[in-house]
């Protein structure tokens, strides 16, 4: 006698439902095993290649981002009073929680009661998943928005993939009250280590749902190799320069905000 094993699902999950809530399914684990069979849970440990991949890139690319950071660090000080980086918690691998390094792109003591907000109607919605910033987000610093739009402002994660808490690829670490909002089968995205960018960011992003956004993440997870890697790194390189480059309005703020320092700190002396 042979048994099927549907795992990500609870048992009776696929009874008396309608096939819109059955868009997990295609997610779930299928193995058929005999009566007598050792019972194996799917592998989900983090690959060996990962901690070379990450340290290979790193050391290949790290005298170019301590200089991107340098003056991105410059930047949000002149723009800016307060601290250049930001600590928040994220969730990691298997669901275990980390500090996580950012640069600051919102002005200081700001409330996350917003965002909380945004991202539970996000993931009960069948809507893109379109950022706060995208519909003018108050609490940002003037460099703030050019910063997460770019994605610069994750460079400081380097410090977490150092610390193995995340990788260069894999998908993105969510925020613990995000995490609350998690169905059972949305927590398989945590079955490797987060990373800086991955399959969503570069084949998806603000045009998908939370659902499709899930569903990537989940892909990337089971069909995660070396080659996976490399394809989405590329794609990432690629996705920067168009981002990087698509707001020129921002460096003409910045350039009259410099300009406003420089007109006061003239007149203190006078």
């Amino acid at each position: 006698m042979e048994y099927t094993m549907i795992y990500g699902l609870p048992a009776l999950a696929t009874q008396g439902k309608k096939g819109e809530d059955l868009r997990a399914l295609s997610f779930c684990h299928l193995t058929t095993m005999s009566k007598d069979s050792e019972f194996k849970s799917p592998d989900f440990s983090t690959p060996k290649y990962k901690r070379i991949f990450d340290f290979c890139i790193l050391l290949f690319a790290l005298p170019v981002v301590i200089l991107l950071m340098f003056f991105i660090a410059i930047g949000i000080k002149l723009l800016s009073p307060g601290p250049v980086f930001y600590v928040q918690r994220r969730v990691g691998f298997k669901g275990k929680e980390f500090k996580c390094y950012k640069f600051r792109t919102m002005k200081q003591n700001s409330s996350d009661s917003m965002h909380q907000v945004h991202v539970k109607a996000l993931i009960h919605s069948n809507e893109p998943m379109t950022k706060i910033d995208s519909l003018g987000d108050p609490r940002l610093i003037l460099l703030g928005a050019w910063l997460r739009s770019s994605g610069l402002d994750e460079l400081p994660q380097l410090i977490n993939v150092l610390k193995g808490e995340m990788s260069l690829i894999g998908p993105r670490p969510c925020l613990p009250y995000e995490y609350e909002q998690y169905q059972a089968w949305h927590k398989e995205r945590c079955n490797t280590l987060p990373g800086l960018t991955g399959l969503w960011q570069v084949d998806g992003k603000n045009k998908t749902t939370f659902n499709e956004m899930i569903n990537l993440d989940i892909q990337y997870v089971r069909d995660r190799s070396m080659i996976l890697d490399l394809k989405i790194l590329f794609k990432t390189v690629l996705v920067l320069q168009r981002q990087i480059f698509e707001s020129p309005k921002i460096f003409t703020k910045i350039r009259f905000r410099i300009w406003e320092l420089k007109i006061s700190t003239r007149a203190t002396k006078h």
